[in-house]
């Protein structure tokens, strides 16, 4: 079920708020608990049955094991962290392996070819951390069911924030949870509506510029080859930020402030603040969890840039099991180096080329990220920085690259107040009300004229 379909904007969402605010004041927040859980698991269920299945299980496993972990049994804590590396081996990186295996050994293994679960890079990697932190000994204790819930809260199940306990338990266990908030609503209800629009209405579009280009490498001239690598920057960013405002938007509705994962990083003077601006629960996790625990930057200056390297190569990897991938941490995690050493020189570059090196750069490293194949990625790179080349004419029948209004509008709205900055002006007011209203009608017309999409980060 999409956040950006009629059934779940029009069915599941009123049958849930209807659930949450119409049994709120009669029942024990218990049953309000366990009715969220109880409707997650219904929206995750709802794209394949079976694997709830697997989500049950890990929800169940990694709540009795932190049980044993919490009392300090540090061998509990390596069986759960090996447990939940091992599914998520399973279903994302096997093939990955035996590709390889088939390619240097020459031989031909059969690959698995199971269906990667949605959220699962997300739910293992929020588990982990409790984990972790139960080990540490600053987990509040809970129950099943709210653990249940904190694990599987729809809104950010599928991709994120990866959420940390004390961000949402606490808000869980609120015994005012159901009692209405007219700000929360207002502010839920049109940041949902940003997020949505980001998605149908930009981010759908330049996906079709994107893909257009990717799949004609061997058409572009040197100007459609930029435009493309452009157009997927600018969808995955509209996708992903579009898909985290949604949650967050949703979050609100049920009274549940989740972390904010994009504070504008295009707006990025360097790649180590781009870092901490884009998929900020994704860095925080990488940062807390495998660069620290490396030794972070409290060791020598090699360590710390083999810490770096090592981080953002599983970055890369987290993100997909690819050599694509693996190429895409590897280069980010250069350019952090770099950046430490030039920080450490002291010298300075004005901040408006400091933001476009910083966002042609990772312009670049997209391609990576995107291309299905090395072969595609060089292929685009090379009509890049071919600047004599020109496209074939056969390309122009089939392109739209020049689609001026959505460019304006997604470059525009990179240097406007990001969808929180809004969001934290609304108020439960005629004048913010009518905005959202309009908001609502564009989106209702995008959704009735348009495919739906699946977002960008279900595959991650």
């Amino acid at each position: 079920m999409l956040f950006n379909s009629f059934l779940f904007l029009f069915v599941f969402l009123p049958i849930v708020l209807l659930g949450f605010y119409g049994l709120g004041p009669k029942v024990n927040l218990s049953v309000i608990i366990r009715w969220l859980f109880l409707c997650s698991l219904f929206f995750y269920g709802w794209w394949k049955p079976l694997y709830l299945i697997l989500i049950g299980l890990s929800i169940v496993f990694n709540f009795f094991i932190s049980k044993e972990v919490a009392k300090g049994k540090k061998p509990f804590l390596v069986v759960g962290i090996t447990f939940n590396l091992l599914i998520l081996f399973f279903y994302k990186y096997a093939d990955f392996l035996i590709y390889n295996v088939n390619v240097i050994s020459d031989t031909s293994v059969s690959y698995l070819n199971w269906a990667l679960p949605l959220g699962i890079s997300f739910y293992t990697f929020q588990q982990i951390a409790y984990l972790v932190d139960s080990c540490k000994g600053i987990v509040a204790r809970t129950n099943f069911f709210s653990y249940g819930l904190f694990v599987s809260f729809f809104p950010q199940l599928i991709a994120g924030p990866i959420v940390h306990h004390k961000e949402v338990m606490p808000q869980i266990r609120n015994p005012l949870l159901t009692q209405i908030n007219y700000q929360n609503l207002s502010r839920g209800f049109f940041i949902l509506m940003m997020g949505l629009a980001k998605k149908i209405v930009l981010a759908d579009t330049f996906g079709i510029i994107a893909n257009n280009g990717y799949a004609n490498i061997e058409l572009l001239g040197s100007q459609e080859a930029w435009i493309t690598s452009l157009a997927y920057s600018l969808q995955l960013y509209f996708d992903f930020s579009g898909y985290s405002s949604m949650a967050i938007g949703l979050g609100l509705l049920l009274n549940i402030q989740l972390p904010q994962n994009f504070n504008s990083p295009y707006r990025s003077a360097t790649i180590q603040e781009f870092w901490r601006n884009w998929h900020i629960s994704l860095s925080r996790f990488l940062r807390d969890y495998i660069y620290i625990p490396l030794g972070g930057n409290k060791v020598s200056s090699g360590r710390t840039d083999m810490n770096l390297m090592v981080t953002f190569l599983l970055g890369g990897i987290w993100h997909g099991a690819g050599w694509t991938f693996i190429i895409w941490g590897f280069l980010h995690g250069v350019a952090l180096v770099i950046h430490r050493y030039w920080k450490n020189s002291g010298f300075e570059i004005p901040k408006i080329p400091s933001i476009l090196i910083t966002f042609l750069f990772v312009n670049i490293t997209w391609v990576f990220f995107r291309a299905e194949n090395l072969e595609d990625a060089t292929g685009l790179l090379d009509a890049m920085f071919y600047f004599s080349k020109t496209a074939t004419s056969d390309f122009y029948l089939v392109s739209n690259l020049y689609n001026s209004p959505i460019w304006a509008a997604g470059v525009l709205l990179l240097f406007l107040p990001n969808d929180m900055q809004l969001g934290n002006q609304i108020k439960p007011t005629f004048k913010y009300g009518l905005m959202t209203v309009l908001l609502f009608v564009l989106n209702l017309i995008f959704l009735n004229s348009i495919v739906q999409n699946d977002f960008l980060y279900f595959d991650f």
